[in-house]
């Protein structure tokens, strides 16, 4: 059995930063893309960073150039760290990992982080 657990979400003034980490455990044999969705209430999950295993990062646009992903391998954990925080940027977010545990693979998903940014 696998599980992801996050946090780091918490209230923030807006301009200002916020870390989230999510780590992973369980019968884990390895670990592809690891993300970072979110969902604000009355929207659609979004996708706001991905990193490969290698290392490779994607951000939305909305998000590029304020949050950086990261990971570290050794202790199955994704990063991220979010800086100049907007009001918008408030949601519950969520990390993703697509892991193989040795009998096959499938996506799993963390319980959800709030983040709310005050203006």
């Amino acid at each position: 059995q696998v599980q992801l657990v996050e946090s780091g979400g918490g209230l923030v003034q807006a301009g200002g930063s916020l870390s989230l980490s999510c780590a992973a455990s369980g019968s884990i044999f390895s670990i592809y893309a690891m993300a970072w969705y979110r969902q604000a209430p009355g929207k659609q999950r979004e996708l706001v960073a991905v990193i490969t295993s290698g290392g490779s990062a994607n951000y939305a646009g909305s998000v590029k150039g304020r949050f950086t992903i990261s990971r570290d391998n050794a202790k199955n954990t994704v990063l991220m760290q979010m800086n100049s925080l907007l009001p918008e940027d408030t949601a519950v977010y969520y990390c993703r990992a697509d892991i193989y545990t040795g009998t096959g693979g499938q996506n799993y998903w963390g319980q959800g982080t709030q983040v709310t940014v005050s203006s």
